[in-house]
Formats: C-alpha cells, sequence, structure tokens
C-alpha cells in the first residue's frame, strides 16, 4: 500500500498527507481515488512529440549522411577548378592575362586595317581615308592599354564592331543595286493580299514560300514544308504559275535530298529560292547548302562561327526551334542572317555571292538575336520584327548596310492569321513579303 502510495505520488507530481486510525493491528486512512487518474491525453501528447522528433532525428541523420557522401565529391570539383584556375592567376598576377585580351583585339584590327587599306587603295574616297585614320588613333589606344594595363574590353570590342561595318560597308557593291534603293527605309506594309493554306497538310506549321527572286527571272512560285519535326525536309514545290499555286494545281515535287536524314536535307526553315537554286542550312551543320534545280547539283559552304542548336533562335514572345540561319534573297546577293558568340548572341549579317557561294561582305549588330521574332533583308536593310498579338506583328527595327546605321524606333505594323511566323522574306521582283504563318501562306505589298 505504502509502494503504491508513493508511485501514486510520483506519477501525478503531488504530495499529500492523510491522516488515518488505529483499528486493533491496523492503520485505517481514508484516501481519495481521484489522484490516481492517469493522464492520457497529457501522456498522448509527449507520445506524438517523442514520435515527431524522432522522424526528425531520422531525417537529420540521413541528410548528414548524403552531405558526408557529397562532401568528398565536392571537395574533388573544388581542387579541379582550382587547378584549372592556376594558370590564369599566374597570368594575372603577371599582367599578361590583360595582354591575351589585347592580342585579340589587336590582330582584330590588323585584319579591318588590312582590308580597308585594301579597299582605299582599289577606290579612294574621303570615307576610306577617314577610315584609316580612325584605325591608327584605335592602334595606338591598344598600344596605350599595352603600358598601363588599364582598359574597357567592352567599349574597344563596340568600337571595333562599328569600324568593322564601316570597313565592310566600303567594299565595293555593283551601282545598280545602291540606285535601285534611293529610298532607303520601308515606311509601309499593306493588308495581306494573298491568304491560303499551305497545299499539304495544315499541321506542316514550319516551312517557307514565294517567288523566285532572281531579277527577270521566270515567274515561278515555290513552297516548302518542313515535315519531320519541324525541322527537317528533303522536298520543295514548284508552280509555274501564281494562279496554279493558289489552286493548288500543276506543281511539281522537287527532290532537294533523298531523305529528311541525307546530309544534304533542309534543316530549319529559313530556306530561299533564289536563280531557280534553293538556298538553306544544311542538314545538322553550320553550312550553307545551295541546290540547282536544273542540274540537281548541290554546293556546300562553312559558314565560320555560326551557333545552330537552338542556340540563338528567333525567340521573341515563344521560342520558334531551329531557326538558327536565316537566308535572304537580294537583287544580286543572298544575305545570310544568324548570330555567334563572338558577337555575344547579336545578329550578324553577311551577303553571299550565289554563284561562287562565298562570304563577300560581313556586319555585325547590336540586335540579340532571341530577342527577335523574325527578321527580313529589303535593298541591303536588315529588318526585325517583334510580336505584339496573336493577330498583329510589328517591324520594329532596321539596320542599313550601306550607311552602318541601327534604327530602333520604327513601328511598321501587319496583320497575321496566326501567333508564329516560321519564315518571312522580301521579293525584290514584286517587291512582296512572304510570310509562313503557322500554315499559312501570307503575302503583303510594300511601300518606301
Amino acid at each position: 500500500m505504502l509502494l503504491f502510495l508513493l508511485l501514486t505520488v510520483i506519477v501525478t507530481g503531488h504530495s499529500q498527507r492523510f491522516p488515518g486510525k488505529q483499528d486493533g493491528d491496523s492503520c485505517v486512512c481514508k484516501i481519495s481515488s481521484s489522484i490516481w487518474e492517469f493522464p492520457a491525453v497529457q501522456f498522448e501528447k509527449v507520445t506524438k512529440q517523442v514520435q515527431t522528433c524522432e522522424v526528425n532525428l531520422i531525417e537529420f541523420q540521413k541528410k548528414i549522411k548524403n552531405k558526408n557522401d557529397e562532401l568528398p565529391k565536392m571537395d574533388a570539383s573544388i581542387k579541379n577548378i582550382v587547378k584549372r584556375l592556376k594558370p590564369f592567376e599566374y597570368l594575372n598576377t603577371n599582367g599578361l592575362y590583360n595582354a591575351l585580351h589585347l592580342q585579340q583585339l589587336d590582330q582584330e584590327l590588323e585584319e579591318i586595317h588590312r582590308t580597308t587599306r585594301e579597299i582605299h587603295q582599289k577606290n579612294p574616297s574621303k570615307e576610306t581615308q577617314n577610315l584609316l585614320n580612325e584605325l591608327l588613333k584605335a592602334k595606338k589606344e591598344i598600344q596605350n592599354m599595352y603600358k598601363d594595363s588599364l582598359f574597357n574590353l567592352e567599349t574597344m570590342k563596340k568600337r571595333l564592331r562599328e569600324l568593322n561595318n564601316r570597313a565592310q560597308s566600303c567594299k565595293t557593291i555593283p551601282e545598280d543595286f545602291r540606285s535601285a534603293c534611293f529610298q532607303r527605309i520601308m515606311t509601309n506594309i499593306s493588308s495581306p493580299v494573298v491568304t491560303k493554306l499551305n497545299s499539304q497538310y495544315s499541321t506542316y506549321i514550319s516551312g517557307a514560300w514565294g517567288r523566285d527572286a532572281k531579277l527577270n527571272s521566270k515567274e515561278r512560285y515555290w513552297e516548302h514544308c518542313l515535315v519531320s519535326g519541324n525541322k527537317h525536309g528533303n522536298t520543295i514545290r514548284m508552280y509555274n504559275s501564281h494562279q496554279d499555286l493558289m489552286s493548288n494545281k500543276n506543281y511539281k515535287d522537287e527532290y532537294i535530298a533523298s531523305s529528311y536524314t541525307n546530309a544534304n536535307a533542309v534543316q530549319g526553315s529559313g530556306t530561299i529560292l533564289y536563280d531557280n537554286t534553293v538556298f538553306y542550312q544544311c542538314y545538322g551543320t553550320a553550312e550553307i547548302c545551295s541546290f540547282n534545280i536544273t542540274t540537281q547539283a548541290t554546293k556546300r559552304m562553312k559558314l565560320s562561327g555560326a551557333d545552330i542548336g537552338n542556340k540563338f533562335p528567333f525567340c521573341y514572345y515563344s521560342c520558334r526551334d531551329w531557326t538558327d540561319i536565316d537566308l535572304e534573297a537580294g537583287q544580286d546577293a543572298v544575305w545570310v542572317i544568324y548570330a555567334t558568340e563572338e558577337n555575344h548572341g547579336n545578329i550578324v549579317v553577311s551577303r553571299l555571292d550565289p554563284v561562287e557561294l562565298n562570304i563577300t561582305h560581313t556586319w555585325k549588330t547590336n540586335l540579340f538575336k532571341r530577342s527577335v521574332s523574325s527578321t527580313f533583308m529589303v535593298c541591303g536593310v536588315l529588318y526585325a520584327t517583334r510580336f505584339v498579338s496573336t493577330y498583329q506583328e510589328e517591324v520594329f527595327y532596321a539596320f542599313d548596310t550601306t550607311t552602318g546605321q541601327e534604327i530602333n524606333t520604327l513601328s511598321l505594323p501587319f496583320e497575321k492569321v496566326a501567333a508564329g511566323i516560321a519564315n518571312l522574306n522580301y521579293n525584290p521582283v514584286d517587291r512582296r513579303l512572304y510570310l509562313y504563318n503557322d500554315g499559312y501562306l501570307l503575302a503583303y505589298n510594300t511601300f518606301f
């Protein structure tokens, strides 16, 4: 009894006295049983806390174990990074790391100077002489940077880009090219004058279409749909008249390659037809292919520095995959629009000789390629568009290769029937814009 009473007092946490009476050889006392009630509610709370604590402890132990497993890996990674940075630390502390950057700038400057000097010797002008003088000043500035070890790399790169663009604009371009484009900048775009679904399947949302862009060429319309994951194609559909195009009759499918995965197959929607020759990005490479429909011959040319694999696609509002290289037709040339890592993903414009298949001029812009939805060329002027709404697009930017001038204040809206733009190209023959718009074919008149 005393032992039980002691236990009860310990459990309840209370100390109480109970008077008793002697009854013979026994001690009799009255005890209230309420003090022995077991605290079930409190016990349940404590039990839950113990269980929660146990779960948390197990989780904590797991985290500690995982961290212990990861620490050797992290330590190895840090040692690897430190080892790789060691040579650069040496170059930096000895003042040689800056010299490497300056050496690259110096080489680029020498290349621009050589090009300008050749241009000036062939066709001396006030512009080329002024450019040579500025190049000499830039060379002296780089020499001073070697001495002072103080320079702004980005500022100098921007200046060299501008000098390079001026040098490219001074190169010989046929006079008929300039004279035919007296008014340099477009002023208006009409409502669609042609609106139809492509002749194959509405699910082919990526491709290109238009008219042969060579001046005085035979009237031929073409349509090219990317049919393998909206990425590849190997045929181009040809029409001999506008009437045949609109009625989907009397066409002929020309096979550019034997299959979608052939090395000469088409990749991306940047296709153009110039002088009965298809110009496009070759399958899986940073190369330009030309396929002559008459001779069935294919030529290839590497586009140095061009980034592919969706690194810099047209990406305003929503990314349009496989738009790494965009080809556009001019009056006497084909234009190539792409982006390079060296130019920080900004658009680069190159003029391509369609016969020799070689680059004759290259300009670098300040326009980030992923910030636009499409581009096209008119009279040597690059135009860029951006998404406004599902049914409206806007030309907002222009870069004139003749003057090197960038215009960021344009606002030329035009209508469309769907959100996505796969290809937009200008034709100098009829002065129309041709748009491949999520499977629809649209054409517009342009005004200058």
